[in-house]
């Protein structure tokens, strides 16, 4: 029994020594420094004198809460996470960025729309339908989507967001990659969706930071689900900026191409597309390689319209021209004549609807003018080139401070075409098409005539002042000593109508030319000398009466708007009024003939009247009227900044008649460029 357990005894102890070897050799391998006690204590297993030591237990080190950097490791090792490490810290993330985005996402309301994207101008028409300007701070006109050309659309879509009708209204990535590049100080990123870009316009600012552009993202989530896209389109494309002072495609086709949106074709709508890359960089005159630019753009944007299914390879084809915007300008200039119109048609405006100025103002509102651009054209030349030919202002001090204002109103309806209100509206800020304070003179005289024709006794224009004070038809040639009625209308005479207004009664001429078309404040004192032209009416209201002898007696009261378009509805109170009776047909005809027998040189089927060359009084005018125009044109001198007016004695040198031989000289110059017929 003895001999049996002594010959297991080594195998015990072998099979001991082995595990212990093995054990230190494994543990060696992995050089954890949390196993070196437990290595020590395997060196001394065994007590001395061969019996086997009591293995106390290693004392087991702390465990950290997060093993990072990673102990037992050493080198790189040390600093590469596990893969658990990797998984928690994935998973942490994702979380934390759920939560605050939830949070983020629940904070933040679709704002109040910014006062800069609800502001539009106020656009003016021409006659024709034509736009003549915008004003305001921004110009920007609001059009509805189908207001703008289909593939204007199309280019914009395929320039920017070519998933725009499919997608949730944001970019996640564009997103990652405008934070990175901002965070990182690199160049500034858009990657932003046409909704995002919508947002930005609308609701936010314009800054490019990390805030900024988080919010846009939440917002354009939750527009995106709020609006519908086509909603989401019109808003964009009305406030997008497209440079050359145009906010929105509307301001940008008549800046660039001078026709509205829904007249844009394919070739110019991938233009305007190009310019929302930005138009600093893309408008071909902006400056050295931005044609090349715009040009590279503009063959992209169709090439991509093809790739995206928006156009067709056979469409496509068809633009190989590049589409050259008109010369840069600033369509929002008041400058030359456009003021003096804007003037005119503004006040019209506020008096017939109600408007206030502060409304006005607030703009969005698109007013359709009677303005004839071409008869302005031709008037403003017609006075230029007198004024240039016939004053010497450099050597003849008389010609200094002459200023001219002139108007043109059609008689069958009263509808003002034509004014000419001064230099340049930015520098002369009186319209002198309708200033008051300028005597009318001898022009005046065609008013007494009709008052004493339509309510006095039986007598004509033939008819004269006899010897003994009686009024009797001239028979034979005319006297030189006793002129008719009809004669003193344009040459002297002012005797002869000073005496037929006190036989016929001051107030009844008074009546008589309001009736025609003069309004009463105009009206001077019921003195002897009214009868001569001591009132001040406006060039406007003197075209305006002198047009109701051309319609046979009728007066249309002259008017400069025919509609005004707020938010796509048409504003009430310019409808305009019937025509009145002013006078008889017959009164009006005689009138009419008594004028054009004066008007000789002024052209034939001319009617006018004029200042004499008795008249004392500091202006000279020329009214006069065909069937279709009736003009009037006044010169006079006066200081800026002052109201008394200056002699005209000497103006135009000596042949000019004290100034009276300009306002003929424009008439005939505009009438010669078709301006009087």
């Amino acid at each position: 029994m003895g001999t049996h357990a002594q010959g297991k005894q080594p195998g015990r102890r072998g099979r001991r020594r082995r595990v212990r070897t093995g054990l230190q050799g494994l543990l060696k391998r992995l050089e954890l420094p949390v196993f070196s006690g437990l290595l020590e204590r395997l060196r001394h297993l065994k007590r001395p004198g061969g019996q086997a030591r009591p293995v106390r237990p290693a004392r087991r080190a702390r465990r950290r809460f997060l093993d990072y950097p990673r102990s037992g490791r050493e080198g790189i090792r040390r600093w590469l996470p596990s893969w658990r490490q990797l998984f928690g810290a994935t998973g942490l993330l994702v979380l934390v960025t759920t939560a605050l985005f939830v949070t983020v996402y629940v904070s933040v309301d679709i704002p109040d729309e910014n006062e800069a994207a609800r502001r539009e101008a106020n656009v003016y028409y021409w006659s024709d339908g034509s736009q003549m300007v915008s004003t305001g701070e921004v110009n920007r006109q609001i059009v509805e989507l189908d207001q703008i050309a289909p593939s204007a659309v199309d280019a914009v879509i395929a320039a920017e967001n070519e998933t725009f009708y499919e997608d949730s209204g944001v970019s996640p990535t564009g997103l990652l990659r405008a934070a990175v590049a901002m965070v990182g100080g690199g160049e500034k990123q858009g990657g932003s969706t046409i909704t995002q870009q919508y947002v930005k316009n609308t609701y936010l600012s314009q800054d490019q930071t990390v805030t900024r552009k988080v919010k846009e993202f939440v917002i354009a989530l939750k527009v995106d689900r709020k609006k519908s896209k086509d909603e989401i389109l019109k808003g964009y494309l009305n406030t997008s900026w497209f440079g050359r002072g145009a906010n929105g495609i509307e301001a940008a086709a008549h800046a660039y191409y001078g026709i509205p949106a829904k007249k844009l074709n394919p070739s110019q709508g991938a233009m305007l597309a190009a310019l929302l890359k930005g138009a600093e960089l893309y408008d071909p005159a902006g400056g050295p390689g931005n044609d090349r630019r715009a040009r590279e753009r503009w063959a992209w944007i169709l090439d991509r319209q093809v790739e995206v299914g928006l156009m067709t390879k056979k469409e496509r084809a068809k633009y190989r021209t590049f589409p050259e915007p008109r010369r840069q300008s600033r369509s929002t200039s008041l400058g030359g004549q456009t003021g003096y119109l804007v003037d005119i048609a503004n006040r019209y405006v506020k008096q017939h609807t109600g408007l206030t100025d502060e409304e006005l103002a607030r703009g969005g509102h698109k007013i359709h003018t009677t303005f004839d651009r071409g008869r302005t054209r031709d008037l403003e030349r017609a006075v230029r080139g007198v004024l240039k030919r016939d004053l010497a202002p450099t050597t003849r001090p008389a010609d200094k401070h002459v200023q001219v204002g002139a108007a043109s109103v059609r008689p069958s309806d009263g509808a003002l075409v034509a004014l000419y209100g001064g230099p340049d509206a930015t520098e002369h800020f009186t319209n002198n098409a309708d200033t008051s304070g300028v005597p009318v003179g001898s022009a005046f005289k065609p008013f007494v005539l009709a008052a004493a024709l339509q309510h006095g006794v039986s007598i004509g224009a033939d008819s004269h002042y006899a010897p003994d004070g009686t009024l009797r038809r001239s028979k034979g040639k005319p006297d030189p000593d006793h002129p008719t009625l009809g004669a003193a209308l344009h040459t002297g005479g002012n005797a002869t109508y000073v005496r037929l207004g006190e036989d016929i009664g001051r107030e009844q001429v008074r009546r008589t030319a309001i009736d025609a078309g003069l309004l009463p404040e105009s009206m001077a004192p019921l003195e002897p000398t009214f009868s001569v032209g001591t009132s001040t009416p406006s060039a406007i209201r003197m075209a305006t009466a002198y047009g109701t002898f051309a319609n046979g007696g009728l007066r249309h009261a002259p008017y400069s708007v025919t509609k005004v378009v707020k938010d796509g509805a048409s504003l009430p109170g310019l409808e305009r009024p019937g025509p009145g009776r002013a006078m008889d047909e017959g009164v009006a005809r005689e009138v009419t003939d008594a004028l054009r027998a004066g008007a000789e040189d002024l052209g034939p089927g001319v009617a006018a009247g004029r200042t004499g060359d008795q008249d004392r009084l500091r202006t000279a005018w020329c009214a006069g009227f065909t069937r279709d125009l009736s003009t009037a044109v006044t010169v006079f001198r006066v200081r800026r900044g002052q109201s008394a007016l200056l002699p005209m004695s000497g103006v135009g040198g000596d042949k000019s008649g004290r100034g009276n031989a300009l306002p003929p000289r424009i008439w005939s110059a505009y009438a010669e460029a078709g301006g009087g017929r």
